[in-house]
């Protein structure tokens, strides 16, 4: 029996390689990418809903289909406001007036992607939850924002390949 090969993906990544963008475009088919900026934690999910397929030539074993896929993403975001005027980010802004109203006006477009250029990129409709994690007069002023998607997730070229800082360090996209 022979030794496997080492592999030559030794490098940790790190949670903070996500970048999130909101699309604030009033054109359609023209996007304005938007950085929606003080992100503190980023949890993108796809979650399967399966059902049971079993027949009787399993010979008794369980059997099991995915018949339906959800995307979300939970974040957490520090609230950030403008120094002098103390308005409130704009990208934040669009996502906490989402997450109050109705129809076509409660959904928005959003995309997430290694910022260091590997191959992890994905775009999608979502809807928004706002909530303010409150707290104390020591603490700062924190959002937890759930993107409930909306239809598919679709992989997208990264934004951010031949730009990021892996990709300069290893010389190309991946990581």
């Amino acid at each position: 029996m022979s030794t496997p090969t080492a592999p030559a993906e030794t490098v940790t990544a790190l949670a903070r390689r996500y970048r999130l963008e909101l699309d604030l475009g009033t054109t359609p088919g023209t996007p304005l990418w938007t950085l929606v900026p003080g992100v503190t934690e980023f949890t993108p999910k796809v979650e399967p809903t399966q059902q049971e397929v079993t027949t009787y030539d399993a010979e008794g074993w369980s059997e099991q289909a995915v018949t339906m896929l959800a995307w979300s993403i939970e974040t957490t975001i520090a609230h950030r406001a403008h120094p002098t005027t103390g308005v409130f980010n704009a990208a934040q802004e669009a996502l906490r007036k989402a997450s109050r109203s109705f129809g076509a006006k409660s959904y928005v477009r959003v995309r997430y992607y290694d910022r260091n250029g590997a191959n992890d990129a994905q775009e999608g409709s979502a809807l928004v939850t706002w909530e303010p994690d409150g707290g104390g007069p020591d603490e700062v002023d924190t959002i937890k924002v759930m993107l409930t998607g909306s239809g598919p997730l679709v992989e997208i070229t990264n934004p951010a390949v031949g730009g990021g800082a892996l990709a300069a360090k290893t010389g190309g996209g991946e990581a």
